[in-house]
């Protein structure tokens, strides 16, 4: 079984990230969606929380994709799946050059892991998790780019 790890902070998951698992689907029998602490990025909202919205937003796909935290190296996590494959998501140019520098550097911790880089579809491709909790930030609509559960849980009560 080919089996493919997409790791991210998916704070939150929007429609880019599913339209993304979607598309690995079609190359991979499984797709582990690995949700990651890391210091660089501000997890306002508890990582059994993502995990759970992650869940909900994926369920369409069924036993294929599954979610899961973690907070190793993420070669050591991806050698953990039995996995040799990591999934990236293209969006810019930016995206490029810091995916490709991550890419390397892994590659050197573990040259037997390759990445798979797909360009975003062009419906999502300026969707970004960032600027979805920033417009839900001042109560603004996200419906047209999460699912109705990440809808819910970022929706201001004021």
């Amino acid at each position: 079984m080919s089996v493919v790890v997409y790791p991210g902070s998916f704070n939150p998951i929007t429609n880019g990230h599913t339209d993304l698992v979607k598309r690995a689907l079609n190359l991979f029998d499984h797709v582990v969606l690995a949700i990651g602490t890391s210091a660089q990025k501000d997890p306002s909202v508890e990582l059994r929380d993502r995990t759970t919205l992650c869940q909900i937003a994926l369920e369409e796909f069924g036993d294929r994709v599954s979610v899961e935290g973690f907070n190793t190296l993420l070669v050591d996590y991806v050698r953990s799946k039995g996995a040799r494959f990591i999934l990236r998501g293209l969006r810019t140019m930016t995206d490029f050059e810091y995916e490709f520098q991550m890419a390397e550097m892994n590659q050197s911790l573990d040259p037997g892991i390759e990445y798979v880089f797909l360009p975003t579809s062009k419906e999502c491709s300026f969707i970004s998790s960032t600027l979805v909790r920033e417009i839900a930030s001042y109560g603004g609509d996200i419906s047209q780019f999460v699912h109705p559960a990440v809808v819910k849980a970022y929706s201001r009560t004021d």
